[in-house]
């Protein structure tokens, strides 16, 4: 997967914006204005994720293309890791934001919660 691909992928999930808050490298990915990804274009091969912490430490141990990260983690997008796992990561960390929505935020948009959010490995 490369970064267009990714970027691609992010804003097909439902209310995805984008934009570049901490200055003109940093792309982040937002669902109702929370960030779920967020990738250094300086860096474009790596892309760090919302996880569950003990998903986040299991992943870590099985693969070598994923690592830790400030409450989140990163994800080498030139590892050997399928497309279809990358997504599953992103479908994830999608989720772990969505779950910290409020209620009103979640119930007005039922697509939202429909989400796939198990991660494929």
């Amino acid at each position: 997967m490369d970064i267009e691909q990714l970027r691609d992928y992010c804003l097909s999930l439902p209310l995805v914006t984008e934009d570049m808050p901490f200055g003109d490298t940093t792309l982040v990915f937002r669902v109702r204005g929370r960030i779920f990804a967020l990738t250094d274009l300086e860096r474009p091969t790596l892309v760090s994720l919302k996880c569950d912490p003990e998903l986040a430490i299991a992943l870590r141990e099985r693969h070598e293309g994923i690592a830790g990260a400030y409450h989140m983690n990163q994800v080498a997008l030139d590892a050997l890791l399928p497309d279809a796992m990358i997504e599953s990561m992103v479908r994830h960390s999608y989720g772990e934001v969505v779950k910290k929505l409020t209620r009103r935020e979640r119930t007005d948009l039922p697509e939202l919660t429909s989400i796939d959010t198990r991660v494929v490995d």
